[in-house]
């Protein structure tokens, strides 16, 4: 029931569009052994203050604080999340000073800053990794969170979202209160600032910030929360910490001609303790690997990264099926063509005699028979021009190359054979011809040809 208006919204604001909470069941369990190596983000500013620090450059410095105790959460599937505590020099570290930025790049949104139940849409200058989606815009709310679905509607706080911490701010009922945002080519970073609670304005403010990185981390930095979140009234507006995503299906009409409805199922949720929030507190989300990085069948289908990797040979693409690519998934027949690993079966069936011949042969041809002999033994057309090549020439290596004693023994005994028939059907027809010229003669005795035959004998 919160709906929010959508300012400069490009493309324009959806309103036939139905919410449905759906939630995969499917639990992955990951290999955490490799997490342990990521490092954290660790900032030039000195650890000793007491108050929160900012970066001279979000280009962070690699490094980790052995001392620091982290809470570390791996049972996201997409991201881990690791919460460092006020007293932790991490979270000093992690958040980011706008007011050292360079001013040109730091915009107050005017509009934001003065309204209630409000979002915007901002541009981001690079690729940002959100659930192995690249997003290159997002809407930022006043109500502590940011929107990155593509279809705007009005429902924005369901799913598909960043919530540092989302409730029912109002930066209206505050002339200090503002929403600025800060991008330097390498990260976004969104603050809130000196926000109050419209129904509960005797709290005090709040002042937080998310921070998005091009490598697809995602930092909640907290500086003012002068209360526990736990005890925000979610009446009016929800509450959330955390992330989630969702995929958009739509759906024809067919009592009312070209109508459609869109309908967001919501496939993953990350929610954080709300506990654990608290003043100089931070979070960082780091992304698990998703099945959208595999470029092609073979490494898709091998892929031990905690997800049932599928590869579709019409959409040349890898999913586990639960994506914002998931109508075309469905569409294009992909769930069924996934039940058979064909690119597993070319692996046996066409490398096998490669490995026979030369060593660089299979080196060399391996990855276009895992790439685009599919379309041969399915019947799906190749895509592109570039696919119909490839194919051409793994079939050509396949047929015409190097021709071991047996196949060069049944080609000879081939033409023999062919030679055999030919020879016969070449005397039957001499013998035939033979047969109907005696027969004419016998009827004909005055004919030339029976006079020929009297005279040469």
């Amino acid at each position: 029931g919160v709906f929010y208006e959508v300012v400069q919204s490009f493309p324009r604001v959806e309103e036939n569009v139905e919410l449905d909470s759906y939630l995969s069941s499917h639990r992955w369990r990951r290999h955490t052994e490799s997490l342990k190596s990521v490092d954290t983000n660790r900032a030039s500013m000195g650890q000793d203050s007491l108050e929160p620090g900012g970066f001279t450059d979000l280009l962070l410095e690699e490094g980790h604080d052995n001392t620091t105790q982290i809470e570390e959460d791996t049972d996201h599937n997409y991201y881990t999340s690791r919460t460092y505590g006020p007293y932790d020099s991490t979270s000093r570290d992690l958040w980011v000073n706008i007011d050292q930025m360079e001013k040109d790049k730091v915009k107050i949104h005017g509009i934001l800053s003065n309204t209630h139940r409000q979002a915007a849409r901002v541009n981001l200058s690079f690729d940002f990794p959100f659930y192995g989606h690249f997003l290159r815009e997002i809407t930022v709310a006043t109500g502590g969170f940011i929107y990155t679905g593509e279809v705007v509607h009005r429902m924005l706080t369901a799913t598909q979202y960043i919530a540092p911490l989302m409730a029912n701010f109002d930066p209206s009922v505050s002339r200090n209160s503002t929403v600025r945002y800060f991008d330097n080519g390498t990260a976004l970073v969104v603050q809130w600032d000196h926000v109050h609670l419209q129904d509960n304005y005797n709290l005090g403010s709040f002042t937080f910030q998310a921070t998005l990185l091009n490598d697809g981390r995602i930092i909640f930095g907290y500086k003012e929360i002068p209360v526990a979140v736990t005890q925000i009234s979610s009446t009016n507006h929800p509450v959330k910490v955390g992330l989630s995503d969702a995929f958009v299906v739509v759906h024809r009409i067919q009592q009312i001609p070209n109508v459609r409805r869109r309908t967001i199922y919501e496939y993953h949720r990350v929610e954080l303790q709300m506990s654990k929030i608290t003043n100089l507190s931070a979070v960082e989300m780091i992304p698990l690997p998703t099945c959208l990085q595999f470029t092609s069948c073979g490494p898709c289908v091998t892929a031990q990264i905690g997800f049932n990797c599928s590869w579709c040979s019409k959409l040349q693409r890898c999913s586990s099926g639960f994506d914002r690519h998931r109508q075309d998934w469905v569409d294009s027949g992909c769930p069924e063509e996934s039940k058979d690993k064909i690119c597993e079966k070319n692996i046996d069936t066409t490398e096998t005699p490669l490995y026979s011949t030369t060593t660089l042969l299979p080196t060399t041809t391996r990855f276009r028979f895992l790439t685009t002999t599919r379309g041969s033994t399915t019947s799906h057309l190749p895509t592109s021009l570039p696919t119909e090549d490839d194919t051409k020439i793994a079939l050509h290596l396949k047929d015409n190359g190097a021709s071991t004693d047996d196949s060069a023994a049944e080609k000879k005994g081939g033409t023999l054979h062919a030679g055999l028939i030919v020879g016969i059907l070449v005397l039957v027809l001499v013998v035939a011809a033979a047969i109907l010229v005696t027969v004419y003669m016998y009827h004909h005795p005055t004919s030339a040809a029976s006079l020929f035959f009297i005279e040469v004998r």
